[in-house]
């Protein structure tokens, strides 16, 4: 495997063309099939694999945060005009605010239209409440006051240590604002920062040699513990948010690149890698430094990249708000929970907030969509515990969507910016790479 699999494409490789079987997509999709046989035929050992697919999020997790840190930081000095940082951050907030809250809104038309949870008829009492003790006591955390006091880290080495991506942001986004008020007498801090984003880039590069297997080993667990079999009392769910998640990319986000000018099909075709390495880890997270090259090379500047990206993985959620509201309506209807039309936008309301709290992390938007259910207790929270089981296989496309979703934000802000080489992306977006 090459490093240009998931990176910027250097001139000495332009002009190469790679064996199909040396792309990383072909590499992880490979390992996905082989880890689903190997999960179905010999379960036991599939799920022994497990370390593996934990080993690679944690050595991408390892240096997320200082790709945060760096790329905020150096993002927001690259721009210099406080103004100008304001109304990018103002433009890509008002994006993802506008755009999450689609996203809900669809998961709970569909949610209305479908009724995925209708017929299993599950009595709330039957269900096991411990199971979903430990999210329960996690979501709490998230509520209210606690939400807004949890972003501000003890201390910075905490923000760091913890891997809390929004803590770190918080301090990048000081930290930069800080350095470009100070202008000149920063410059060589600003360089020592842009050499150490590449180098952190370099890290990630040879740490993504290893998706292949990190995907082979996540999959394998997730088929070896959960089983097809599993997943035939709620096939219903688990198709209906897999086609709604199709459907809002290629028509909303779909639409929202046509504005833009950009095809969303050839943007896919485009970030292949980093979609079947998410689809492998179910991880949003695991795609975040690649992403954020591959957007440079299709023209967006490196300080809009660098300020929007980061945000969006907090912020712009897509995937998990499509999940919370079509999951909350799910859960209800299998407990024969009935809810009036003022309880369902109470629901949509709270999500709007709890949704936020969703990053990338690896099931995140479940301890969302707990929190959401605490506060709004009509729906049984220990109806939760139905989908428990089967969340690996729905955080597969949440992931997938949540990153899609950033990627079509970034450029779409970049344009909005005119920080976007409009002749570059139509190029790339076709195949050219000269």
């Amino acid at each position: 495997m090459t490093l240009t699999a998931v990176g910027a494409t250097t001139n000495s490789e332009k002009r190469r063309k790679q064996p199909f079987y040396a792309t990383l997509w072909v590499q992880v999709l490979f390992a996905i099939l082989i880890a689903a046989a190997f999960g179905y035929f010999s379960p036991a050992r599939a799920v022994k694999m497990k370390p593996l697919g934990d080993g690679f999020i944690r050595l991408i997790t390892m240096v997320i945060t200082l790709v945060v840190f760096c790329t905020v930081v150096s993002g927001i000095a690259g721009m210099q005009d406080i103004k100008k940082i304001g109304r990018v951050g103002g433009k890509a907030l008002l994006y993802f605010e506008v755009v999450s809250t689609l996203a809900l809104l669809l998961g709970l038309i569909v949610g209305n239209l479908v009724h995925p949870g209708s017929g299993l008829n599950i009595d709330p009492a039957s269900l096991d409440a411990k199971a979903v003790s430990d999210y329960a006591g996690q979501a709490k955390a998230q509520n209210g006051t606690d939400f807004f006091l949890h972003i501000i880290p003890t201390t910075v080495v905490d923000a760091f240590a913890k891997g809390d991506i929004l803590q770190v942001l918080l301090v990048a986004l000081l930290f930069g604002f800080a350095i470009s008020a100070m202008g000149p007498r920063c410059q060589p801090l600003v360089k020592l920062i842009e050499a150490l984003t590449q180098a952190v880039f370099g890290v990630v590069n040879i740490v993504m040699r290893f998706a292949p297997m990190g995907a082979f080993g996540a999959m394998a667990f997730t088929v070896g513990k959960y089983g097809i079999v599993s997943l035939q009392p709620l096939a219903k769910l688990i198709a209906t948010f897999y086609v709604t998640s199709i459907l809002f990319v290629l028509v909303i986000l779909g639409s929202i690149a046509r504005m833009a000018g950009f095809s969303i099909l050839r943007f896919l075709l485009y970030i292949k890698d980093e979609i079947f390495v998410v689809l492998g880890t179910s991880s949003s997270e695991t795609a975040l430094a690649s992403l954020m090259e591959k957007l440079e090379n299709l023209g967006c500047s490196k300080s809009l990249v660098g300020l929007v990206v980061p945000t969006g993985y907090t912020f712009n959620t897509d995937g998990s708000s499509l999940y919370m509201t079509l999951a909350a309506l799910f859960v209800a209807q299998a407990t024969n929970t009935h809810l009036s039309l003022t309880q369902q936008l109470t629901i949509f309301g709270v999500a709007v907030l709890t949704s936020k709290g969703a990053s990338g992390v690896q099931g995140a938007a479940f301890i969302a969509l707990v929190g959401t259910l605490i506060v709004v207790p009509t729906i049984p929270v220990a109806g939760m515990a139905l989908i428990l089981g089967i969340d690996r296989f729905l955080s597969m496309f949440r992931a997938i969507v949540n990153m899609i979703g950033n990627g079509v934000a970034t450029i779409v802000v970049a344009r909005w910016e005119n920080e976007l080489d409009r002749n570059v992306l139509k190029r790339r977006l076709a195949g050219q790479t000269d």
